[in-house]
This record gives structure tokens, sequence and C-alpha cells, in this order.
């Protein structure tokens, strides 16, 4: 994708970088998709999102992505090593001790985070209304006379901005995922913390209404993350971890950690499931290493070193620097803050995720911050906008998106029950057909909710004895392989081994349709460690297995719902 460089500010030593991958047929304009955040590259995701989209809006509108500034291309400034070790203090909000410590941790975050990032100076310019000015110099630069934009998260926040400040040029506005901006920090964060815990809620009941998952579980699933959670306020557990390079490691995990895991799988129907697989392994099994591979997996921790693996496409520092500008914590000194910030969270204390509430508590001790009001209700009067949300919404409530399209002058509300936070953009003809078709021509939406579901189908755990039929084992092994964390979340291109359950090693490379596996006694229980090879062809959903186990040769292809095998003993 081509990239187009330049500096909206020139006293400013950060340059803007967006990118715009010109339109395949006759251009009808720019449209411009802001990622989520703050602190997601726009630039990182292009490709990825334009291939989810449908193709006509790539055929009709050049597509515009951008990184914000620090964030990315557009200066990469991060804090990963600050930014974990802040993760990773103390989750225990129920008392004055616990509380203490985080806000502690936060102090010495706001200053190792910023040394970390470097180019301090630059803080004071990343707001979202800076990025919303950075757009419209582009467009100016770029003889785009109006655009279609579509906001994702924190995108909502800055197309809402957007629309306020040069609703002039924009001809379109979808916001999928809604920020509710007339919210000072606080009240939005009481919010969050309320719908992140309800979403959690809500996976825990769905476990407990699927047959196979409650089998797993062992228990009613509330139940059984409620125990483990007063298991960790008594301090932290240990974990005999498997190494990718052989052999095991004792690790902890603490109750910060499981509400770490808890909060980043709440975004998406598999995420979720994958999650409760987890809870499972725990509390069906007393196993808690597929939760610490979460979390590792969650804060881009190497395995065998617990080092950062850092992340080009995400920054921590720049999530900061624009949420500590665009929100008015109240309060003239940092404990001052602190004071109002710990008042207002007091009454969260019984929620699941009540902790989440404390997400922003760095800014009181921020070295750039706002204490701006709040900005009036947005009409968005001559503007066609499409609002989207999901019912069960972590991050950003729906009843804030409800509340936004109530006051809009031209607004037009779609929503689905259950399903992903961003609900557009998954291949789902309902809402992506009428997303498309808005677009494109303005058309209305004419469906008001989409069906959808809490959690991804449930897989059940790896079986803990030998299933008699052949076909059986090796469809179990395809699912557990798929399901490993490690390998569900893998970047796709980066050479990862890691150690397997019950010992041995497993690698996936990548290929030009997919990926090679290699197993070195990687046992996946007690009774199954294997050794050999294996592949998946992504595009062609074709999956092999070639291995031994145990002194005997198994083979296995399954080629979409056909399936092929072979054992020899």
């Amino acid at each position: 994708m081509p990239l187009d460089h330049f500096d909206p500010d020139p006293a400013r030593t950060i340059g803007v970088t967006f990118a715009v991958l010109p339109a395949s047929g006759e251009s009808r304009g720019a449209f411009v998709t802001a990622t989520g955040g703050p602190g997601t590259s726009g630039i990182a995701v292009a490709d990825s999102y334009t291939s989810l989209y449908d193709p006509a809006i790539s055929e009709q509108f050049d597509m515009v992505f951008f990184d914000q500034r620090g964030i990315g291309a557009s200066g990469h400034l991060n804090c990963p090593i600050a930014a974990v070790d802040y993760y990773r203090a103390s989750g225990d909000v129920s008392s004055a001790g616990g509380l203490n410590s985080l806000v502690e941790a936060a102090e010495v975050f706001a200053t190792t985070c910023v040394d970390e990032m470097g180019d301090p100076e630059l803080l004071a310019y990343v707001s979202s209304a800076q990025a919303v000015e950075d757009l419209e110099v582009f467009r100016e630069e770029f003889g785009f006379e109006e655009l279609v934009l579509f906001g994702e998260s924190y995108g909502t926040q800055f197309g809402q901005g957007y629309a306020a400040a040069h609703g002039e040029h924009l001809d379109r506005l979808i916001i999928d995922g809604v920020v509710d901006l007339t919210l000072d920090g606080l009240t939005y964060h009481q919010e969050m913390a309320a719908a992140s815990s309800r979403t959690l809620d809500l996976m825990l009941e769905a476990c407990d209404q699927d047959e196979s998952c409650l089998a797993d579980m062992g228990a009613e699933s509330g139940a059984a993350y409620d125990r483990l959670s007063s298991q960790l306020l008594e301090g932290p557990l240990s974990v005999e971890f498997p190494l990718p390079a052989g052999g095991t490691e004792s690790r902890v995990l603490s109750l910060s950690d499981l509400e770490i895991v808890a909060g980043s799988h709440l975004y998406e129907e598999y995420d979720r499931m994958l999650f409760l697989r987890a809870l499972a392994d725990y509390s069906g099994r007393g196993d808690l290493l597929p939760l610490l591979r979460l979390l590792y997996v969650n804060l881009a921790l190497d395995p065998q070193e617990q080092t950062v693996i850092e992340d080009p496409t995400w920054s921590d520092a720049m999530y900061y620097g624009v949420e500590c500008l665009d929100y008015a914590y109240p309060g003239a000194t940092p404990e001052d803050k602190v004071a109002a910030y710990v008042a207002s969270g007091t009454q969260l204390e019984d929620l699941r995720l009540g902790s989440v509430y404390y997400g922003d508590l760095p800014c009181a001790f921020w070295p750039h911050t706002t204490s701006e009001d709040r900005p009036p209700p947005l009409t968005a009067e001559g503007i066609s906008v499409m609002v989207l949300g999901s019912t069960v919404d972590p991050v950003t409530p729906y009843p804030q998106g409800v509340s936004v399209h109530g006051r809009l002058d031209d607004g037009h509300l779609m929503s689905k029950e259950g399903g992903p936070h961003i609900i557009f953009g998954w291949g789902e003809p309902c809402p992506d057909e009428e997303v498309t078709a808005f677009i494109i021509d303005g058309t209305p939406p004419t469906t008001e909710m989409c069906e959808g579901e809490v959690i991804g189908p449930y897989q059940p755990l790896f079986p803990t004895e030998t299933p008699e039929d052949v076909e059986v084992l090796l469809d179990l092994i395809e699912w557990e392989l798929t399901y490993f964390p490690e390998y569900y979340y893998w970047d796709g291109f980066t050479d990862t081994s890691v150690g397997c359950d019950a010992g041995g090693v497993m690698t996936f490379v990548a290929t030009d349709v997919g990926n090679d596996f290699s197993f070195d006694e990687c046992g996946l229980s007690d009774w199954f460690a294997m050794s050999g090879t294996g592949s998946y062809d992504w595009e062609n959903d074709i999956f092999t297995l070639d291995i031994v186990s145990a002194g005997c040769v198994y083979t296995y292809e399954r080629s979409g719902e056909d399936y092929a095998t072979t054992q020899e003993c």
C-alpha cells in the first residue's frame, strides 16, 4: 500500500503518516477508517481490513488509513516494558492496601513510560482534537471534497470529533462500538467496568447452558471463576510452565493476571470461548497452565524468558497520551485526582471486573492532562450517520451508542444481539451487507437487530483417556492444536516454538499457503505424546498430520468436511 507522508504541524519534529490505496475503478472519493485504541496503528491493519470489506468499497473509493501522532509509522513511541509492569500490579481493589499499591504503580508507570518512550514534549500534541485537524489537513492536501468515515471503538470518538469540527466535509459517518463523548472520564469508566463485568457474567452463564462446557467446568462457571478469584486474592498460585526450549520452570498466576486474561477475552465470541476452556481446565482438572498461556499472549511476553515482545502495531504510551488529554479528571493536584478517582470507584467493588474502572489511573500523574469540559451532544446536522453496536459490548457500552443515536439529526441504528465488540467487517451478512450499501450510496438500513451469540461453539477439552475411534482421536488433536493459545493468536509469519502441556515441543512455521507443524514428543496429555509433522493450508482448509505416538503411526488429512485417516501399530 503506497504511503504519503507529511507533517500538518511543521513546528513539530514528528509527522503523521497516511496510507492511501487508490480505488480499483473510478474513484468517488475517500473512505477513511479510524481504528480503535487509542494506540492502534491503522496502517498496520490496512491490508487485512481492506480484504474483509466488500470489494465494491475499494472499487469505488480510495481507501485511507493512518497512524496518529506517536503511533506506528508516525514515530512509534511506546513503553511496553513499563506497561507490563503496571498491568500486572495489584488487582485487589477491594482493600485500601490493594488500592494504595495500584496508585503507587500508576505513579511509577507515568514516569517510567515517558522515560521509555522518549520525546515527552510530543505528549502535548496527541489529543483526538489534534488528530482530527491532522485528517483535515490531509483532506485538503489531497483534494478530497468530502469523506466517508468509518470509526470503530476509539475511532468513534475520532469520527464524532471530525463531524463536529468539519462536518461540511463529511458525506457519511459510520460509528461502530460507540463512545458517548458527553460523559466525563470517571463516568465513562464506571460504565465500562459495569459493561465488562456484565459481558463476563453472560459468558459464564453461556457456558452453564452448554452441556460440554458445563461438563468440563465441573461446577457452575460463575462459582468456578469466583473460587479462583478468591484463591488468588490470598496470593499468587504456582504453575509449572513448559518451556519452548524444553523442560519446565515454576511460574505464578496472580489476581491481576486473571483479570488481565478475563478482560482481554471479552471482545469476541471465540476469545470468550477460549477463556472458558482455560477456566474449565482449572475448575475441572486443577490446571492453571492454559490461563498462563493466555496471559503471556495478551501481554506479548516471551514464554521462555518472560521478556516483552514489542508490538509495532500498538502503543501503550499513546493510549495514555491520548486518553489523558481527551478526558477531564477532576482535581488540581495528582493527590486530588486520585482521591476523586478512588471515591468514584467505590460503588464498583461487587463487580467481577470492577478493577477495569481504574485503567486510566495513570492520568492522575501523566505529564499532560486536560481540564476541558466535555463536548456538547453531537447532532451532526446534514450528515447521515449509521450507529452500530453489540448488546454485549464490554468496553463501549451499548446504551452509549443508543444515546448518541437518539441525538442525531439523521441517525440510523443497527445492532447485534450478542456478537463481538465491533460488529462490522466480520463477513456476516447481517450487518455487513446493509453497512456496505450505506457506505456506497447512503442507503439506510432496514434491519434493526442482527442475531448473534455470546460465545463461539464450545470445543471440549482434550480427553483424559484414549478414544476408541482413531478418526475421533485425530480430529480431537486438530481441534486441540487449533485452539492452542500460542497458535490461535500467532502472527502468521514468525517461526514459533512452544512447550507442550505434558512435555516436549511443538513448532509452527509459515509457508506460502499457511503453516507447517513439527512435533518432538509433544504431550497433549499424560496419555498422548506425538512426534512428526503436520500442515494447514488456510486458503483451501486442508489440515494434515503424519505422526508417531506410543509405537503407532498415524496419518490424517481433512479437506473441508472430508476425512482420511490411517493407523498402523
